[in-house]
């Protein structure tokens, strides 16, 4: 337990673990599993949500981004084609300016 920053009495999972476990369920059920990993499930379950719910602030801070501007970038999404409250926006001392992506 000497090894993470954080030890506990929970059960810790080394980080080489999820991939495996990962590739054990993808070969269970006859995929190929050079084609799945933890990042590409991880994304597809992001983008599921975004499709039910629409919510990028939620997605954003599941994902860990500071930022909404990764999260749509990381989604694959257009700022034009969400919701006015939801396009990411930056404050000027004047107010706020217009959805901002570059």
């Amino acid at each position: 337990m000497d090894d993470f920053a954080f030890p506990s009495s929970v059960l810790q999972m080394a980080p080489e673990h999820p991939p495996r476990l990962v590739h054990e369920w993808v070969t269970a059920i006859d995929l190929t599993p050079a084609e799945y990993g933890t990042h590409s499930l991880s994304r597809t379950k992001a983008s599921l949500i975004y499709k039910a719910t629409g919510n990028l602030r939620a997605i954003r801070i599941l994902l860990g981004h500071s930022k909404l501007e990764n999260t749509l970038r990381y989604l694959g999404v257009d700022a034009s084609s969400t919701a006015p409250a939801m396009r990411p926006t930056e404050i000027s001392p004047t107010g706020m300016s217009a959805p901002a992506l570059r």
